[in-house]
């Protein structure tokens, strides 16, 4: 029997894991609750590793934020990641995702990403108040919200906050924008509830095509995100206590990890161990 051990902080809803459930419930059970093992993404590693350099890059003073320090950042923060993640070693291993790219090509498109960034915006005029700032709130009579900023400005005039988040892909057609904004909606409700102020400005900044799409919430938005976070976290306890999580077959179902276990391609998805919800959804 699968012993889970308790975890380090209350559980909590994040923008990912709800995008998951919204996405397919047997996803969501089976990366949050039954915490199946994924192998290493290419693009989610290009990602992080580019999140890391733009991290980094700030730790210098302006004017030494430069191209040449951004691409100099690469090979330093890519061994960090090989050093505390070393799945991604797998992506170029014989029949690995990247094999056949390489591993000199592969960090090559994650250069060409930063330089993307120095198009977009010019970092020795920023002074970003936070980098990888971690919010949480708690939602009355609803759940703990927490997620990652990666980046928050304030205005240094009026204290005014944009909360920027960069992306590695390419920006959604007007259709999917909507999908996007929940994710920044979601950090601009989180800090409303913790600071008492509405952001002016959401920011996405997409690496992948040079586009930045810019949003400036109201607070008729923001509680308009919360009654979706409200909705989702009742459809999670629906599905915990009545123990269905429905797969839902889509065009992601291909890129899937976890296709092998999942009823609507012919698996069986496993026992759910012992415990995992009410520790890992604080859900009894």
């Amino acid at each position: 029997m699968t012993v889970i051990a308790p975890p380090s902080r209350p559980p909590a809803l994040s923008p990912s894991r709800a995008s998951d459930f919204m996405q397919c419930p047997l996803l969501f059970r089976l990366r949050t609750v039954d915490r199946l093992p994924e192998p290493a993404s290419s693009a989610a590693t290009r990602g992080t590793l580019v999140h890391s350099v733009l991290e980094r890059l700030y730790d210098a003073p302006a004017g030494e934020r430069t191209p040449a320090a951004a691409q100099a950042l690469l090979p330093v923060e890519w061994e960090k990641l090989r050093e505390t993640d070393p799945r991604v070693n797998e992506l170029f291993a014989p029949g690995g995702e990247a094999a056949a790219e390489g591993v000199d090509n592969w960090l090559d498109g994650a250069g060409r990403l930063v330089s993307t960034y120095f198009t977009l915006e010019d970092p020795n005029r920023l002074e970003p108040a936070e980098r990888e700032l971690k919010v949480e709130t708690q939602l009355e009579d609803g759940p703990l919200l927490r997620g990652i900023v990666d980046r928050l400005d304030v205005k240094p005039d009026d204290g005014a906050l944009r909360v920027v988040d960069y992306k590695t892909g390419r920006a959604p057609s007007p259709r999917f924008e909507g999908k996007v904004l929940f994710q920044l909606r979601f950090y601009g409700l989180v800090l409303w509830r913790e600071r008492g102020v509405v952001p002016r400005m959401l920011q996405l900044v997409y690496l992948g095509d040079g586009q930045i799409l810019r949003a400036e919430p109201t607070p008729e938005q923001l509680e308009g995100a919360e009654r979706k976070v409200r909705w989702v976290w009742s459809e999670i306890e629906k599905a915990a206590r009545g123990g269905v999580w429905e797969p839902r077959p889509g065009k992601l179902c291909d890129w899937c990890a976890h296709r092998s276990v999942c009823p609507a391609f012919g698996g069986t998805a496993p026992q759910i161990p012992e415990g995992a919800v009410e520790l890992r959804l604080g859900i009894v």
